[in-house]
């Protein structure tokens, strides 16, 4: 946008976007950029701005309500967010929960560093909690850095580069899986797990048991048995968890396996390393790859290496 009409652009998409806000800008050359992800049960969206403060007043309210909640997660300078009798006080990688219900006062004053953050939209039909008990946690800091709230953080900063190559099947299924994490975090802090549905309890340690298998492929002990006992479930919970997805646990281990074998196959830094090499570095045995790879890719892993050393051409002259 013309720089002149940056600010009013901004103001406006704020308006149409989250809700209603005063916004008052601490420089005259204001900056912003936004990049949502749209699912059918949520919306995250990543902001990048200049320091201002946003207020929500309660005539604000009285004109337009959307009845959503929105989790915070900064990602950039520090914030303030006060909304009831609380006020967050929020480094990065901290998170809070606001309502577009009540009057709201937002305060990005470090003048000396972009504002980041990411916005997590939540309806109140949607959200699993009976009697609006998260009205209870509106301006207080949430785990971030620890059990469901770690994983949720993570989700948040990771969903939108996620969602530039996601079919709108998976968007639907990674939107649900949103709002159960979200819906567990908020419970835990309440204390009160035991009013969640089981079908969001099982979503939750489902994407808790598929974070754990992402981060420990290179580890050849990685078996259903070790999964179960991590999570303090039974062998027989956790194959039961895995009855209505597209593959078993070990099934799943074995293909992320392999996909990690191939993208570092056709890794052009990665040319020194050996086959073999590579497939030790996930926990495959080597011997098996050859016939495995033709199983599922139709080549050998020599012939992969190839076919991305000739796709990547010659070198360019200098």
């Amino acid at each position: 946008m013309p720089a002149p009409e940056r600010f009013g652009w901004w103001a406006e998409l704020m308006g149409r976007q989250v809700m209603p806000v005063s916004i008052c800008p601490y420089r005259a050359a204001f900056r912003g950029r936004v990049e949502a992800v749209e699912t059918p049960d949520t919306q995250v969206a990543d902001f990048g701005f200049s320091p201002m403060t946003a207020r929500r007043s309660a005539v604000q309210i009285r004109r337009h309500d959307p009845e959503f909640y929105y989790l915070v997660l900064v990602r950039g300078a520090p914030m303030t967010l006060t909304q009831g009798r609380r006020t967050a006080c929020l480094e990065a990688g901290g998170m809070a929960l606001f309502s577009t219900s009540h009057p709201l006062e937002c305060d990005f004053v470090d003048i000396g560093r972009q504002s980041r953050l990411t916005l997590m939209r939540l309806s109140r039909a949607t959200l699993p909690l009976p009697g609006g008990r998260a009205d209870l946690l509106l301006g207080e800091p949430l785990p971030a850095r620890t059990g469901p709230g770690r994983l949720l953080a993570s989700y948040l900063a990771q969903l939108s580069e996620a969602g530039h190559d996601s079919t709108p099947a998976d968007l639907a299924r990674l939107g649900a899986v949103g709002v159960d994490l979200a819906a567990t975090v908020l419970a835990a802090r309440l204390d009160g797990h035991h009013v969640l549905p089981d079908t969001t309890r099982k979503a939750t340690l489902l994407a808790r048991v598929h974070a754990f298998i992402e981060r420990h492929l290179h580890d050849p002990d990685l078996r259903p048995a070790a999964i179960a006992a991590h999570h303090h479930i039974s062998v027989r919970s956790l194959h039961e968890l895995f009855r209505d997805e597209t593959e078993s646990v070990a099934a799943s281990i074995r293909r992320r396996r392999l996909a990690r074998c191939h993208a570092d196959l056709t890794d052009p830094t990665l040319r020194h390393r050996t086959i073999a090499e590579t497939a030790t570095r996930w926990a495959l045995r080597p011997g098996d790859l050859g016939r495995v790879f033709r199983n599922v890719y139709g080549a050998t892993p020599h012939e992969i290496r190839e076919q991305a050393r000739d796709a990547d051409g010659p070198p360019a002259a200098c």
